[in-house]
């Protein structure tokens, strides 16, 4: 059952992979901005998969980050989603990150709820147009 206060909370080494300059949002080698966004949509993700129902899933509709601080290769981030608010099938997450230096980034995330088999059917059904 959902409930304002589920949390998630996943750790995500910076790889030489996952920096601005590997996946060219920058020329840095420094933890790329996209990939901190992803880990924070997969913390809020995770933390309500298993509160839905059968059949059920969710799909990120909007996020609003600040990446405040860099994190250099081989420094391990921690991410923490909490889930603050529960409208219809609208869900708001307050999301978290920080290195060993400290917060790194905040974003407020929002998902919402859909049917896997029609949300896939009319998405599939653009392809006939």
């Amino acid at each position: 059952m959902l409930k304002i206060g589920i949390q998630y909370t996943q750790e995500l080494l910076v790889t030489h992979d996952k920096t601005a300059k590997a996946v060219r949002s920058g020329g840095l080698d420094v933890l790329a901005t996209p990939i901190l966004i992803a880990l924070m949509e997969t913390c809020a993700w995770q933390s309500v998969l298993s509160e839905l129902e059968r059949g059920y899933d969710t799909v990120g509709i909007s996020v609003d980050m600040q990446h405040m601080a860099p994190t250099p290769v081989g420094m391990m981030i921690r991410c923490t989603s909490t889930l603050i608010a529960i409208h219809d099938r609208e869900l708001t997450f307050q999301i978290e990150a920080f290195d060993d230096d400290g917060r790194i980034a905040q974003a407020c995330h929002k998902r919402f709820i859909i049917n896997i088999e029609k949300f896939q059917n009319k998405a599939d059904s653009k392809k006939e147009k």
